[in-house]
């Protein structure tokens, strides 16, 4: 009986010992193009312990004979795909932007963009991320294709 104890014992620790890492809930990540426009710096925030609904919070930039300040808030979810840590990224953003960071600006100088967003994504053993994106810009001036890549660190 002590053996077989013993046994089971040394099993549960092997297991723990090789049991996958707890999904990683935050992270903080940089943009090219997608929800910031031309770039953007991002925390988010999976409201779930597993893969699931999140939301984001960003600050990024669009340059076009002006600085424009962008305000990237959105929703996502994440669903798991067979092999571990691959997701499909699926969400909806919206973006403020403000021409030359001022919030007081004219009609003509802030406008709002609505970004939806569907990618495939990747968590690495070591905390990294990385997804890349398809991320269509819808504002009142035109509909405009457009696709992001990220890289941030898992936490």
């Amino acid at each position: 009986m002590r053996k077989t104890l013993i046994f089971l014992f040394f099993l549960l620790s092997l297991s723990t010992l090789f049991a996958q890492k707890d999904f990683q809930q935050n992270s903080f990540y940089l943009e090219a193009f997608g929800s910031g426009l031309f770039g953007s710096l991002n925390y988010e925030r999976q409201l779930t312990k597993k893969p699931g609904i999140g939301f984001r919070i960003g600050a990024g930039f669009y340059t076009e004979n002006a600085f424009y300040l962008t305000l990237p808030v959105g929703l996502n979810y994440l669903f798991p795909l067979k092999k571990e840590n691959r997701f499909i990224d699926a969400g909806f953003t919206v973006s403020p932007t403000f021409r030359n960071g001022n919030f007081q600006s004219t009609e003509d100088n802030k406008w709002i963009n609505f970004i939806p967003s569907v990618g495939y994504r990747v968590h690495t053993q070591k905390d990294w991320m990385w997804r890349i994106a398809l991320t269509p810009v819808i504002n009142r001036f035109a509909f405009i294709p457009s696709a992001g890549i990220s890289i941030g660190r898992l936490f």
